[in-house]
């Protein structure tokens, strides 16, 4: 861990290492930025948004920053000498983007739970302290708004993650993202590591996971109204769509990641995400999917029999949008029916390739 509190992370601005500064003789040191994850939903997206910018780098440039997305595949997390042995021996990350998790839709979070908590807490467990083992420089964590209670004031900001327990529907998985914001602060505390974590809202994109059974709630959308569309059904949504929901495309998040990566100066998460008044219910957002594929709207149908989860999550981003606009950031979000075409353009495109 940096014996700093903060030094800077990956980037254009970032910090060169290896001499004093202002030395006319100081050599960069050459950053290595792990992604773990990094063949999911998010990880493509970063992968994706640091292609772009490496498009407009130097060979050099290029040479001083390598980036590795590791999937599931490179190394089994829930172990810690495998993960040492594949990931921190072999690469010597100098910053980390955590990303691996055990994740999954409502229901499966509901039969489940034993499983969720406890591999989600040995994954975290073994990425921190190897972190703090190799001398990473900066960790980046990514939570859940599911995390916040479920008895709350609205909108949630990033003071009240530990103010009560979590829905009863995703404990398991909730209490295991909440320690990471534990342990990251106390790693900053005993060992003065740069660790920290954000908090997305719901994510959806390309490469997401469309699989019926576990899928979160719009790539779930997208792959039923695809089979009704095929098959000449209605189109069931699970619950009664009154729900509320802030969706992020995942494009936005990964630009967002790169710059908590290279400017969020701080132990504690921050919430990414559109503003509050960009949540929809389930229901506009089902009807939404189903202009994007051509659906009759008046073929869908609601199942209220079907639990709807937590009612609303409404997050605040205020805290995002004050330190963007103090680092001079200008940030856009995608509109929503935008990156919803957009997905459900690839999802269509990639249907026998897509996660299912």
């Amino acid at each position: 861990c940096s014996q700093r509190r903060r030094p800077s992370g990956p980037g254009p601005e970032m910090e060169a290492g290896g001499g004093e500064a202002g030395s006319p003789t100081t050599t960069p040191t050459k950053r290595v930025i792990v992604v773990t994850g990094g063949s999911g939903l998010v990880g493509r997206g970063i992968q994706a948004i640091v292609a772009q910018e490496q498009a407009d780098l130097s060979e050099s440039e290029k040479a001083q920053e390598e980036w590795v997305f590791l999937s599931s595949k490179d190394a089994n997390l829930l172990d810690e000498h495998d993960t040492e042995e594949k990931v921190f021996k072999k690469y010597k990350p100098t910053h980390v983007i955590h990303l691996a998790a055990m994740v999954g839709g409502l229901f499966r979070n509901m039969k489940y739970p034993v499983e969720f908590y406890h591999n989600n807490i040995l994954i975290n467990n073994n990425i921190l302290a190897l972190s703090h083992k190799y001398k990473v420089q900066k960790l980046v964590s990514c939570l859940s708004t599911c995390i916040f209670p479920d008895k709350t004031t609205y909108p949630i900001d990033e003071t009240m993650v530990h103010n009560g327990p979590p829905h009863c529907s995703n404990e398991g998985y909730a209490y295991a993202k909440r320690m990471i914001d534990v342990q990251n602060r106390a790693y900053n505390r005993e060992y003065q590591c740069n660790f920290t974590s954000v908090i997305p809202t719901n994510i959806f994109g390309p490469h997401d996971n469309f699989n019926l059974e576990d899928a979160h709630v719009l790539p779930a959308l997208m792959h039923k109204l695809y089979l009704a569309k095929k098959e000449d059904t209605d189109f069931v949504v699970w619950g009664t769509g009154k729900p509320l929901r802030q969706f992020i495309y995942s494009l936005d998040l990964a630009r967002l990641f790169l710059w908590v990566l290279r400017h969020y100066n701080e132990v504690e998460p921050i919430i990414l995400s559109v503003g509050e008044e960009d949540e929809i219910s389930i229901k506009d957002a089902a009807l939404m999917v189903a202009e994007a594929m051509d659906y009759p709207l008046e073929n869908i149908k609601f199942d209220s029999t079907k639990a709807d989860g937590q009612f609303k999550k409404t997050a605040s981003n205020a805290k995002l949008m004050r330190l963007l606009k103090e680092s001079g950031q200008e940030f856009t979000f995608t509109p929503i029916r935008q990156a919803l075409n957009e997905t459900v353009a690839w999802f269509q495109s990639n249907y026998e390739t897509a996660r299912k």
